[in-house]
């Protein structure tokens, strides 16, 4: 079956859609070398039948909607390794196609998402989980201008805006989608009932309420304790579709490039996640193929 004919924002009018699981366990799991600031940007670069590997196995989960590797792809980040913009532009290209790819060989409808990560990103030194990066809102677009640019050229089905740590950021973002008529998802990461730049929920959300080129809000890359609070507030300021794919509980600790584990694995209360709006729901960091196809068993298709 080739790639899903209708638009993403039409299905979740009428049924729950199912997300893939985190890109950057699953290229480890198959056995990849996400040392170095690039992360799986450089599997993408030096290994792209990994990343194509990757998303067919979420794919294969039951995924229906698969996140491409451009989540740490940045003209600044290359240009520091010395690629020209011509070469990073074809690596946004080559992010989108990969997952096209993947998608276009599965036996159900799946959508390509083009990842739309943040600022923090980039820098590779955790900043997506502290935010207030000292930029102006105005030089954040133009930071992520040129990117959303090149990967609206490779021909995605929605791009993901995803976490996002401050509304500051957001608005950015939202300044940029306005100049297309693309549609988008936007994913803010937040801890204790706030951003993780330490904003209210209810004012971050609010920023893409009125935004038609988003069809989606939520979170994602944080405590599955922190999705339910997260949708409540959205769902306060918007009737729009909810989004939720949290990690496993973990920590990212930033100075040694590693993951503090929970305990245990925690519950997920996926049926009040749905009650509350999500109509998205998969999984980010540590999160892998089987907890996906448990997702796509228990809670794909219609709404009940």
């Amino acid at each position: 079956m080739p790639r899903a004919t209708g638009p993403l924002a039409e299905a979740l009018a009428h049924r729950t859609v199912v997300l893939d699981g985190g890109l950057s366990n699953q290229l480890a799991a198959q056995g990849c070398d996400l040392t170095g600031g690039l992360w799986t940007a450089r599997v993408l670069d030096e290994r792209p039948v990994q990343v194509e590997a990757a998303h067919t196995a979420y794919a294969r989960a039951g995924a229906e909607v698969l996140i491409t590797a451009a989540y740490q792809v940045g003209y600044e980040a290359f240009a520091a390794r010395g690629r020209d913009r011509d070469a990073t532009t074809a690596l946004l290209h080559r992010s989108v196609a990969l997952a096209a790819r993947a998608a276009e060989a599965c036996d159900h409808e799946v959508w390509v998402a083009a990842s739309v990560g943040p600022y923090g990103a980039v820098l590779a030194d955790g900043s997506e989980y502290r935010g207030r990066y000292g930029l102006s809102v105005r030089e954040l677009a133009a930071f992520h201008r040129p990117r959303i640019e090149a990967l609206l050229a490779a021909g995605p089905d929605v791009l993901a805006v995803e976490t996002l740590p401050d509304p500051d950021e957001a608005e950015a973002v939202l300044t940029v989608l306005a100049e297309t008529d693309a549609p988008a998802w936007l994913s803010y990461t937040v801890a204790g009932g706030r951003t993780r730049s330490g904003h209210p929920l209810p004012g971050a959300f609010a920023l893409a309420a009125q935004a038609p080129q988003v069809i989606a809000v939520g979170v994602n890359c944080c405590d599955p304790a922190d999705v339910l609070p997260a949708l409540e507030a959205a769902a306060s300021v918007t009737a729009k579709p909810l989004l939720a794919y949290p990690n496993d509980g973990s920590v990212w600790e930033p100075a040694t490039g590693t993951w503090r584990a929970p305990g245990s694995l925690p519950s997920w209360p996926t049926d009040a996640w749905y009650r509350t709006g999500a109509r998205l729901v998969g999984g980010c960091c540590r999160i892998g193929p089987d907890r996906i196809a448990e997702l796509a068993r228990e809670h794909g298709g219609p709404i009940m």
